[in-house]
């Protein structure tokens, strides 16, 4: 009877902790949808700087962030470790100043599908944590997604495109990298709650500000549009995601979130494409299908 009680309680306890893991697996994939809007509205900011644009989202996100922690009556819990912060300085800054130069300087689809590379660098990065192993899969799917990012850019290598926009192009993959890094490494910090990052946000944003009046000079945004785009951005794919997505890497399947974040270039492209801000092409629709492919098979 009493091994009969000891068995129902472990599986009791392995059935709570995989709905745990399916939860927060959803919140992942909830910061996916998001950042489909991500490339059309740093687009509708026109041609502020790079690091004011940071600054200001980061700035949003921050505040609103910390504001619902303090309103749940979790405000105890926005203080993060220092490990996990310099981790969320290195995701935040690191990551949004190269991705808005680089959709500055590279064709907004183009420079998006390059940067969502991250997905698949996610399932080969997370073959490097604690109980898990590369696989020739991994990299069968890394090989398929480099090849859809050569296809994607392959007419303007070469003499066919400007040095502004490959140099646009080489920062989007940098972005890849830099994001993967981070979101898999934020598990080994699981122990760290994700009202934390409403810091690391303001944080992000006090730096970029620096930057930006060391690097950049100040442009006002001059419209109601502008201003709408980068609300949008400070409480959507640069605010209410990042929350999402920690919880996602730190609770949940992260080679799943990986091939679910090629659902962001989808939403992306589409958005950009229906707002005129990219053409609809057999390329572009190719090298989506490749990245999605590519992901598939690193986690078959």
């Amino acid at each position: 009877m009493a091994e009969a009680a000891g068995s129902a309680g472990l599986m009791e306890a392995e059935k709570g902790v995989r709905t745990s893991s399916a939860k927060a697996t959803l919140a992942g994939f909830g910061a996916i949808l998001l950042w489909g809007t991500l490339s059309v509205l740093t687009a509708l900011t026109g041609k502020l700087p790079a690091f004011e644009t940071t600054a200001i989202t980061f700035a949003i996100a921050g505040l609103a962030g910390s504001i619902v922690a303090i309103a749940r009556g979790r405000a105890a819990l926005l203080k993060p470790t220092l490990a996990s912060f310099l981790l969320g300085l290195y995701g935040f800054f690191a990551y949004h100043a190269l991705y808005f130069a680089a959709l500055a300087l590279a064709p907004p689809a183009e420079g998006q599908l390059v940067a969502s590379l991250y997905a698949l660098l996610i399932v080969l990065f997370s073959a490097l944590l604690p109980g898990s192993r590369l696989e020739r899969r991994h990299v069968i799917g890394a090989l398929i997604g480099l090849v859809a990012a050569g296809l994607l850019v392959s007419d303007r290598l070469g003499g066919g495109a400007s040095p502004g926009a490959l140099l646009g192009y080489v920062l989007a993959f940098s972005c890849a990298v830099v994001w993967a890094s981070y979101s898999v490494a934020s598990r080994l910090v699981s122990e760290v709650a994700t009202e934390s990052l409403g810091i690391t946000c303001l944080a992000t944003a006090g730096l970029a500000a620096l930057c930006h009046l060391v690097f950049e000079t100040t442009v006002i945004p001059g419209s109601p549009v502008v201003w709408a785009a980068l609300v949008g951005l400070g409480l959507g794919p640069v605010g209410a995601a990042f929350f999402l997505w920690d919880i996602g890497m730190k609770k949940g399947n992260v080679p799943l979130l990986g091939v679910l974040g090629y659902a962001a270039p989808i939403i992306s492209t589409g958005l950009l494409v229906i707002v005129g801000f990219a053409e609809p092409s057999i390329k572009l629709a190719a090298a989506v299908a490749m990245m999605v492919v590519g992901a598939i098979v690193a986690t078959r």
